[in-house]
């Protein structure tokens, strides 16, 4: 089993050693940069060679934009302008949305980092600053997808928001956001697992020297299997699917119920393949693994719970109708209605013979021939 990164830094650090034949201590002196920012990318299967790839997308002034973040920013984007965009069919607003993006995006990328931290806590605790440099990555989707969700329902409990309505509306976006951020592993070449000999198998500087320093029982000169398109594209299917749930099924919280069942499975599976796992102590657990199986569970438990109380409302709404006495069933409050608009009918035609008595006329008036029983019980 390959050894977790055990530190970012370090790793760049030892790929520059690795790629250029500088030895540490030179290496430090020359002061090089302490990560690639280009590379050549193949898939020999597929009879692609020496694909260019560049971490950084373009510079402002001196500072480096680099595609992982923009990678993230259009995944937040595409999320929330679709959301924006079908709000109100669903029965939201646009400000609705806003005020959920402006909660969960932060608490996305603080739940990331910190699940990032606490499973390779001994790489930061010597340099605690380092914790808030998240730009040569570190960041872990699960823990931005659980903090996510708490910080939703916090904001659900604040704003008097029927929570389950928005989860099912919501969550429909996050793996769409998933498979476009994963892309920003392509352009670090990381996230990637073992050696395969599918078509689709990559390879790189950054996968060889990695399976080099890291991996002794991987061949360093043979593609790796990309794990992250292996994500992404199950993601994308999970948005297909969900959307699918969202608009057919009408039992509550069903979308999210199928979100952590399916993502679950999926992550349990390709996180098997990844050479850089964080891992649950010593215990050679993976963490994402773990943590994957556990939300098929509360999946299937959350499909389970909503059905029992479907059930149990629809069986309490029978008895609630079975129960009515019988002089407030339907037809008798009908029939009340009728018999009260007679008794209006009847002070009418009174009042008017009184008034035809009165004129020596004993014929009844128009306006009491129209008020035919018959008639208003149709009112």
């Amino acid at each position: 089993m390959c050894d977790m990164i055990s530190n970012v830094h370090a790793v760049e650090h030892l790929l520059d050693v690795c790629l250029y034949n500088l030895n540490i201590d030179e290496v430090k002196d020359m002061e090089l940069p302490l990560q690639l920012t280009s590379t050549d990318v193949s898939f020999p299967g597929l009879g692609i060679n020496n694909l260019p790839i560049d971490r950084v997308a373009f510079t402002i002034g001196s500072y480096p934009i680099y595609w992982y973040g923009i990678c993230i920013i259009l995944a937040f984007g595409a999320c929330v302008g679709l959301a924006m965009w079908q709000a109100k069919k669903f029965h939201f607003t646009s400000d609705d949305v806003i005020d959920v993006s402006l909660v969960i995006i932060p608490a996305a990328i603080i739940g990331a980092r910190l699940y990032y931290v606490a499973f390779s806590w001994k790489d930061f605790s010597s340099d605690l600053m380092s914790i808030f440099d998240v730009r040569n990555g570190g960041l872990a989707v699960l823990g931005g997808v659980l903090l996510s969700i708490i910080a939703a329902f916090i904001l659900t409990k604040v704003k008097k928001q029927n929570a389950a309505r928005l989860f099912d509306f919501l969550i429909v976006y996050i793996p769409l956001g998933q498979a476009i951020g994963r892309w920003g592993n392509f352009f670090n070449q990381e996230a990637f697992g073992t050696n395969t000999t599918l078509p689709w198998g990559m390879i790189s500087n950054e996968t060889s020297a990695y399976l080099s320093l890291y991996c002794p029982t991987l061949n360093p000169d043979q593609p790796v299997h990309p794990t992250f398109l292996y994500e992404s594209i199950a993601c994308l299917l999970i948005f297909a699917v969900l959307l699918f749930v969202r608009k057919k099924i009408k039992l509550p919280l069903a979308p999210v119920a199928m979100y952590f069942i399916l993502y679950g499975a999926a992550r349990f599976f390709i996180e098997g393949l990844r050479t850089d796992s964080l891992y649950i102590g010593d215990t050679g657990l993976r963490s994402s693994q773990v943590l994957s199986a556990v939300l098929v569970v509360i999946g299937f438990g959350i499909i389970a719970f909503s059905r029992y109380r479907s059930t149990k409302t629809a069986g309490a709404g029978e008895a609630d109708e079975a129960d009515l006495p019988a002089d407030t069933s339907e037809n008798d409050v009908h029939e009340g209605h009728n018999e009260s608009m007679k008794d209006d009918s009847g002070d009418t035609e009174m009042k008017d013979a009184s008034e035809n008595g009165a004129s020596g006329s004993t014929e009844p008036s128009q306006e009491s021939e129209s008020s035919e029983p018959g008639e208003e019980s149709n009112s």
